[in-house]
């Protein structure tokens, strides 16, 4: 009695056994993944098991193997090897009796895809999370730094003169690669903790300098919204703290400022009412803060509700940080705010006076 041909799905199954005995035998192809030859010869029978199930309408196993790097070039040298061997046989499956197999090896693939935003979730909650989050941090940093360098150099002519045009739009460069590298130091800066501060030790500073410095930071953005920026100097500029935080803080609300005023103007000022310690203020003609804004406004990653809603920045970090400042030099962020009219933010600190202090170049460029 002659003995008939196997089913053409029995012949692809056959192919797909022998592809999976063939990738076992491999193990030098997934050395970089595999610890051990065994471990290859596991990850390629369970995922002939899976694609031989889900191809014939079974159930798959109860635990399907886990996502892995290995796990995915097994697959993909598994379904070369299957191809291989459907060629070779001596009844060919059609494409028809093939195809539930390649679809089942296309399930898996799918299944073998890593979840990143879960990864990225569960690092960020794990014991790590504030490392990765500083990692991206510096990262973010460096390029921005070589940014701000090139634009100065360029602004500076030492590369060849300049146009009017090109120098304002290397103003406005300059000015957004410091607010993404503020942001960056912001986010170091909330990891670190509250009390501490670039500048640990006072040192002799100018609060005219600090004033001028922020002014040239912010002009490109001031020029292009058409506002204007005023300064309110001290009758005595030279004073003893920290001007790395203060440069920060003041930097970051007249930005803020700027970004929530629509016309008018920005002024920056430092006073001493009562002679009880320098007063410094960023007032605005902006939109003000609506009441439901203000009990969640130092809150750092906070949600806004509406997409115009008031809020210092998208995570909420820009005035976390100011406060975290204003506290480490002793004092408190106070707020004033009218709808329609604008905001005030002040904060007074105890400066003693100095007879001369260094650059402010020399002082912030490093944070």
């Amino acid at each position: 009695m002659t003995r008939s041909a196997p089913p053409a799905r029995s012949v692809a199954l056959e192919a797909l056994a022998a592809a999976e005995q063939q990738v076992a035998a491999e193990p030098e192809r997934l050395r970089e993944d595999a610890a051990a030859p065994e471990e290859v010869a596991r990850v390629a029978a369970a995922i002939s098991a899976e694609v031989r199930a889900l191809s014939t309408g079974l159930a798959p196993a109860a635990q399907p193997l886990t996502p892995s790097a290995l796990a995915r070039r097994v697959l993909a040298l598994l379904r070369g090897r299957f191809l291989e061997r459907a060629a070779r046989l001596e009844q060919v499956p059609s494409q028809t009796e093939l195809l539930p197999i390649l679809l089942a090896m296309e399930q898996v693939s799918e299944r073998m895809v890593p979840a990143w935003d879960q990864r990225f979730a569960d690092r960020l909650s794990g014991p790590d999370g504030l490392e990765l989050v500083v990692e991206v941090a510096h990262d973010l940093r460096s390029p921005l730094t070589s940014i701000l360098f090139l634009a100065e150099t360029l602004l500076r002519g030492r590369s060849g003169p300049v146009t009017t045009l090109q120098e304002r739009q290397l103003g406005l460069i300059y000015s957004a690669a410091f607010g993404l590298s503020s942001v960056a130091s912001d986010v170091v800066e909330l990891v670190r903790g509250r009390d501490r501060l670039a500048d640990l030790e006072p040192m002799p500073f100018s609060i005219s300098d600090i004033f001028e410095s922020v002014r040239d930071i912010v002009r490109p953005i001031a020029e292009e919204k058409g506002l204007e920026v005023r300064l309110g100097f001290p009758s005595r500029p030279y004073r003893v703290g920290h001007p790395v935080a203060l440069n920060r803080v003041l930097l970051n609300l007249v930005t803020n400022a700027l970004k929530f005023t629509d016309e008018g103007m920005v002024e920056l000022s430092a006073g001493e009412p009562n002679g009880l310690g320098v007063e410094f203020a960023v007032r605005d003609t902006g939109r003000g803060i609506p009441p439901q804004a203000m009990t969640l406004l130092f809150e750092p990653f906070r949600r806004r509700q509406h997409d115009r809603e008031y809020a210092f920045s998208g995570s909420g970090l820009g005035l976390s940080i100011c406060r975290k400042f204003v506290e480490a030099m002793g004092s408190d962020l106070q707020v004033e705010t009218e709808l329609g009219k604008g905001t005030r933010f002040s904060f007074v600190l105890q400066l003693p006076g100095a007879e001369h202090a260094p650059s402010i170049h020399s002082l912030t460029h490093h944070y």
